[in-house]
């Protein structure tokens, strides 16, 4: 530590030490001294020292004590694993985070010794998921719609990017790749070489990408790794460099993360060169040909750009010439154990798995594998999970990434069905019908120089005459129509789908969840007839890691056949996890290009779920969620149909809410309570 840091850092450190020696924590100063090496060299000032020292010494102080009418103190649980995990986090995060993570623990878990134990051990959910927030870098989870937009703008590949984490491996590092289920790549990237995180990200979308257009799987069970591992190389090079002919731009960013590996570092008499000649090589491939003047170098140089100026060429061809290269260059020390690793990892690429097929698969682990390359169908429906935190109100404090959220299309039924379901109130509609011509926006805008419109613009039409009489280039844009601009609402109706909804409703043979249908589909038709733009949405939850969010009509999507089967398959089940769904739902209606926003949520009991035994948890969740949507200028309104509602609804929504005593006169209530909020 006196090497890295100066001898001036050891007076602090003692210091440290006897303030832990004092206290009831002495046998964590082992741990303290072992992990201080590696601290040093992620903290190389005094002053970074120091704040990591505080940050050892509060965390003692509020984890450690007495107990109360017992002369005897007890030790921190986590002091001496928050020391043994210091170098790998610091690997992770800045002091300002470091500080962040240990004080969440700290508040969370000071009384709960276990729970404390495997938060600072980075065995917790909850521990992981402060980790990644506090993480330093580009997340990938905060720019995955730029990189959906940048993957199908540039390369028309629409395929979900799934994160792993890079954060808990520690001996070795995975690399990107993909699959059946999708891209897979890093949870964050650093900036690097002058080279932004985004743009990292960019590198391996573009080489993943050009992979796909064109690479072609070939058979493994005849190659060696060695010859495998030049193939690799040489693929690596060729789709590279058809993506710099299309995007010459990529050469800057791939030229900066590509590693240059001096030629002759690696010593033959005791390592294996090869992955070092094939770095070298590569480098050789992605730079300007003076950079290399060894005429070995030079001659691949000439026929890998040679083969490639024919044409695109492919993976069998490039094979080949993988394998010549190998033939002429392979060494006897290439079987040698230690293999020379130093500048030959490309991070921005991907393992290369997409490449080989293999003939036999007769050991039952590798059928095994082979059956589960393929997702079930319900997996494929469903997107990726959007994570979002959760308002804890015994610690006062967000559960950062807490719930695991599941958006996928509602199934289809029988169109009909909701028909008929219209048919039975045929003269309610009617009624409606009426006060929906009043809500009507009345102030219509002439919209003139139209290809398509309502009616013949009639100044236009006869100017566009004159001049094809008179030999000129008439204008074709002689239609006109009109546009409302009285009402500028968007309005997402958010249905509880848990498990009560198949209760039989009070004073009616239906269920609530028939008589929710109903209220729905006269609910839909009355906005269609309005011209709001209207979302509808269900929800329900099994655990804090399956919160389900079905679409059942895009603000986008008409009054038609399609959302109409979505509503009449509509089924019931599991509980009621609100918040969450409340802001997944805000984030759809947040985009819309409206004055006001409504969000109208039916429910029909208090949120709740089976991995939460205090009730005033999710409650209290609620009650955050909608506080954060009215910051977003997204107005919150509860229709309920509990009758003991009035209990826990007015803590949610304050008084943004109305209870249905009567549920089966809900299908001529809700539309007209739409009606009076959007007034």
């Amino acid at each position: 530590m006196a090497q890295l840091v100066g001898e001036d850092t050891l007076s602090p450190v003692m210091a440290a030490v006897k303030l832990i020696n004092k206290s009831p924590n002495a046998v964590a100063i082992a741990t303290l001294l072992q992990a201080l090496a590696g601290v040093a060299r992620r903290l190389p000032t005094q002053a970074q020292l120091q704040h990591y020292l505080d940050i050892s010494l509060m965390l003692m102080d509020r984890t450690s004590g007495s107990i109360h009418g017992i002369h005897k103190s007890y030790p921190s649980p986590s002091l001496a694993l928050f020391f043994e995990k210091s170098a790998q986090l610091l690997e992770l995060l800045s002091l300002q985070g470091l500080r962040n993570w240990t004080d969440y623990g700290i508040r969370n878990y000071s009384h709960h010794p276990e729970q404390q134990r495997e938060y600072f051990s980075l065995v917790s959910a909850d521990s992981r998921a402060v980790l990644q927030r506090e993480r330093r870098g580009t997340l990938l989870m905060d720019n995955t719609r730029a990189l959906d937009l940048y993957l199908k703008a540039l390369w028309h590949d629409d395929d979900v990017l799934v994160p792993y984490s890079t954060a808990f491996d520690v001996q070795r590092q995975p690399m990107p790749y993909f699959d059946a289920m999708g891209i897979r790549l890093p949870d964050v990237y650093d900036d690097r070489e002058g080279i932004g995180g985004l743009d990292r990200y960019r590198a391996a979308l573009a080489h993943i990408a050009a992979h796909r257009r064109w690479s072609t799987a070939i058979f493994a069970d005849n190659f060696s790794p060695a010859q495998r591992l030049a193939i690799e190389c040489f693929e690596d090079a060729r789709v590279e460099a058809l993506a710099m002919r299309e995007y010459p731009g990529l050469r800057r960013i791939f030229k900066a993360l590509h590693p240059t590996p001096a030629d002759g570092a690696c010593n033959p008499a005791t390592h294996s060169c090869l992955r070092h000649r094939l770095s070298v090589l590569s480098r050789a491939l992605l730079d300007p040909p003076g950079r290399f003047e060894l005429a070995h170098l030079s001659d691949w140089r000439q026929r890998f750009h040679a083969l490639l100026a024919q044409g695109e060429s492919s993976t069998s061809e490039i094979a080949g010439l993988a394998l010549s290269y190998l033939g002429k260059t392979r060494l006897q020390s290439d079987q040698l154990a230690d293999t020379w690793f130093a500048d030959t990892v490309v991070d921005y690429r991907d393992d290369n798995r997409h490449l080989w097929r293999f003939h036999e698969l007769n050991d039952d682990e590798e059928t095994f594998d082979e059956h589960q390359q393929t997702p079930p169908a319900d997996e494929i429906q469903s997107l990726p999970p959007r994570h979002y935190p959760e308002w804890d109100c015994t610690s006062q404090t967000f559960r950062p990434d807490w719930v695991s959220l599941y958006e996928r299309l509602h199934p289809s039924g029988n169109p009909t069905d909701i028909d008929a379901l219209l048919a039975k109130h045929s003269a309610l509609a009617k009624r409606l019908k009426r006060l929906l011509d009043l809500l009507k926006p009345q102030d219509k805008v002439r919209v003139r120089y139209q290809e398509d419109g309502s009616e013949l613009d009639l100044d236009v039409a006869i100017r566009s005459l004159i001049d094809l009489r008179a030999g000129s280039q008439p204008d074709t844009r002689i239609n006109m129509s009109h546009t409302t601009d009285g009402r500028s609402i968007a309005v997402t109706l958010l249905l509880d789908l848990s498990q009560s909804l198949n209760e039989k409703a009070r004073g009616s043979q239906q269920s609530v969840l028939q008589l929710s249908q109903e209220a729905v589909s006269l609910l839909a038709w009355a906005v269609q007839q309005l011209g709001d733009p209207f979302a509808i949405a269900g929800f329900h939850s099994n655990t804090r890691h399956d919160v389900r969010y079905f679409h059942i009509k895009g603000f986008g999507e008409r009054w038609g056949d399609q959302v109409k089967a979505r509503l009449a398959a509509m089924q019931a089940g599991y509980s009621t996890r609100m918040g969450a769904a409340l802001r997944h739902a805000a984030r759809t209606l947040g985009t819309q290009q409206t004055d006001k926003k409504l969000l109208l949520v039916l429910t029909d009991g208090q949120p709740s779920d089976i991995d939460v035994h205090d009730e005033r948890l999710l409650i209290e969740d609620a009650k955050v969620a909608v506080r954060e949507l009215d910051k977003q200028g997204i107005f919150t309104y509860c229709i309920n149909l509990d009758a003991s509602a009035d209990a826990y609804v007015s803590d949610i929504f304050g008084h943004q809410y109305t209870v249905i005593d009567n549920i089966a006169r809900l299908p001529e209530q809700l539309p007209k309570l739409f009606m009076a909020l959007t007034r």
